[in-house]
């Protein structure tokens, strides 16, 4: 049994440039490239469904920079509140710990 190839995304995007805009035969890249026909089917209609995306913004609906910045920084300063939690907990369990002991 034949071991089934896998593309990259670089590669499937040339094999549907090719395709579409060379106006190369899909015959010829079927045998250029060794791709079975429905398998560059399939990745057209890919490209075609998640093309609206790009248009719709001009920008994919990722999160914009600021908002990733925004994010981050107010989980550092959770980050940072909670280690001050942490520490004054330690430091108060030392101290009961010494007491307890009478090391006071």
């Amino acid at each position: 049994m034949r071991q089934r190839k896998s593309y990259t995304a670089e590669q499937k995007v040339q094999i549907l440039r090719e395709l579409l805009e060379d106006k190369v035969p899909i015959s010829e890249i079927v045998e250029k490239y060794k791709v079975h026909v429905n398998d560059i089917y399939n990745w057209r209609k890919k490209l075609f469904e998640s093309a609206t995306v790009i248009f719709e913004n001009g920008k994919p609906k990722s999160q914009k920079p600021n908002q990733v910045q925004a994010k981050v920084t107010a989980l550092e300063e959770k980050l940072k509140k909670r280690d001050e939690a942490i520490s004054y907990l330690v430091q108060d369990n030392i101290i009961l710990k010494k007491s307890i002991d009478g090391e006071n």
